[in-house]
Formats: structure tokens, C-alpha cells, sequence
């Protein structure tokens, strides 16, 4: 299991719907209309994957900071 997650946000892909920051505002917040992770970098949580399915755009991935394995959104 990995111990470090990698959050992006693709801002050409981000509507702003403000879903996940709602859903995890410990990790998303909206700066100038469009999501922003708090950090790059993240202990894995459940709630970050919650965001990141929820996305109506999928305009967040998580990765594996070690090897950058995509673990979210599911292809």
C-alpha cells in the first residue's frame, strides 16, 4: 500500500462545481473559480478518492508518489 498520495488538479479540465471541496475541505478549496489542493502531496485518505470520483469532469488525479501509478479517477 502506498504512503504518499500526488493530488492534480487539471485547471483546463476544472469547472469549478466546488464538489470537491465540499467533500473533502481539508484537502480542496476553490481559488479563482477553479480547485486547488491544499497539498501535492497526502497521506491516503478515502475521502480524497470520494473527491476525485465525484468530479463531474475528472479533473482530479491521485497517483502513487512513489511510482505514480494513476489510483484515481478508475480508467
Amino acid at each position: 500500500m502506498s504512503t504518499a498520495w500526488r493530488i492534480g488538479v487539471d485547471s483546463h479540465r476544472c469547472i469549478g462545481t466546488s464538489i470537491c471541496a465540499g467533500t473533502a475541505p481539508e484537502h480542496f478549496r476553490l481559488v479563482d473559480g477553479l480547485s486547488t489542493p491544499l497539498a501535492e502531496v497526502v497521506a491516503p485518505a478515502e475521502v480524497i478518492l470520494d473527491a476525485a470520483d465525484s468530479c463531474p469532469v475528472e479533473a482530479i488525479t491521485v497517483r502513487d508518489a512513489t511510482d505514480d501509478r494513476l489510483i484515481a479517477p478508475e480508467e
